[in-house]
């Protein structure tokens, strides 16, 4: 079986591809300073951009896994998920508070696909 590791550092990659799968890393929000909003469609963004560049899209995903690490954002973060999924198209998806690796991001969002 052919894997493709897309964005490889030393402990892991952004996104690995194989028999037709797309698994993506956690994404973390690269403007750590907005509010949960912000932050998530940030992060959805960047699932778009690895994505698109690993021959899938939204429209393909899944499954989701939300990390939040307050559930009092779930609605902020619920409003930048349902304008960003694909119409008809929502995936299988669990959101769990979490304690994150850096305190300021408010969200990590980790998606499993299929390629188109």
């Amino acid at each position: 079986m052919n894997i493709r590791y897309l964005g490889t550092a030393e402990r892991y990659s952004e996104a690995v591809c194989a028999g037709g799968f797309v698994f993506l890393s956690g994404m973390v929000p690269e403007n750590p300073e907005a509010d949960a909003k912000a932050q998530t469609e940030n992060v959805l963004a960047q699932i778009d951009r690895w994505l698109e560049e690993c021959g899938s899209d939204k429209a393909h995903i899944l499954e989701a896994t939300i990390f939040l690490t307050d559930m009092n954002d779930y609605a902020a973060m619920n409003e930048a998920w349902d304008a960003w999924t694909a119409p008809g198209r929502a995936p299988a998806r669990a959101c769990i508070e979490a304690k994150l690796a850096k305190p300021e991001w408010a969200v990590e969002i980790k998606v499993s696909a299929v390629c188109k």
